[in-house]
């Protein structure tokens, strides 16, 4: 079988270009696209080292040394880890669904149909494929992002009981006390019953409703094993269906909990 060098060129020039931009795009970069350009020929060199005797280790580890290169080059060294990480996750799957097809429908074949131009049939397929299956696993990504990971296992200490809730944190959830400035946790209607006289009324506001949600200090609210104590649970006078969640925790507890 021929090997067309150009075509192999052309190749990995498209496969790094994409995944840089699937890079960008999920984590939203917004790296120029110069740069993501001089990245993918900076991920074309890789190529170079076919032709130097070189074993598997040595191979490898100048691969990892050219994928390090593309992210700076592309991105900078801020958040270089995460950079670099999200971008081997991507590989990794576009890598494996791009086997596993090339695999299923060309297990026949003993060799790769080649046009005049050097490019065989199956890659050509592959380029056509490879940005839409990015697409959507990046989409789906976001997706699981945005609907999963702001869920957390929430343990509330009250009058010596324990009530095991599901939180869901809120961007919107700002409500604190006026008179020390402790985070509200939002309690679904009726979720922990306390009484009213000693409780203490917050003020809140919404954009169709304002009013006072009385409200109480707990021992302890526990969050993924962080514990919180400076804080105030209050209950909702409605009840609110928000994703199958039994409380709504304040934004500021965002960065604890990353």
């Amino acid at each position: 079988m021929k090997i067309y060098l150009d075509a192999i060129i052309i190749i990995n020039f498209f496969f790094d270009f994409i995944l840089l931009i699937g890079t960008n795009y999920l984590l939203k970069r917004r790296a120029k696209l110069l740069r993501i350009f001089l990245g993918s020929l900076v991920g074309s060199l890789s190529l170079l080292f076919l032709f130097l005797p070189l074993n598997s280790f040595s191979l490898f580890i100048l691969k990892i040394i050219i994928s390090i290169l593309m992210i700076l080059t592309t991105f900078g060294d801020k958040n270089f880890t995460k950079n670099y990480l999200y971008f081997y996750i991507l590989s990794i799957f576009l890598g494996g669904t791009m086997y596993f097809l090339n695999h299923t429908f060309s297990y026949k074949n003993k060799g790769l149909v080649f046009f005049s131009n050097g490019i065989g049939i199956n890659f050509t397929i592959m380029l056509i494929l490879s940005p839409i299956l990015l697409y959507f696993y990046i989409k789906e990504k976001k997706s699981f992002n945005q609907n999963y990971t702001n869920y957390y296992e929430v343990d509330i200490y009250l009058k010596r009981k324990k009530y095991c809730l599901t939180g869901y944190l809120d961007t919107g959830n700002t409500l604190t006390d006026p008179y020390k400035k402790r985070p509200v946790i939002i309690l679904n209607f009726q979720k922990i019953n306390f009484g009213l006289e000693e409780s203490i009324l917050v003020p809140y506001k919404t954009i169709s409703d304002q009013g006072l949600i009385p409200c109480i200090k707990p021992d302890k609210v526990v969050i993924n094993h962080k514990e919180f104590k400076n804080c105030l649970i209050g209950q909702s006078l409605k009840n609110f269906q928000l994703k199958n969640s039994d409380c709504i925790l304040p934004n500021i507890f965002r960065e604890d909990l990353l």
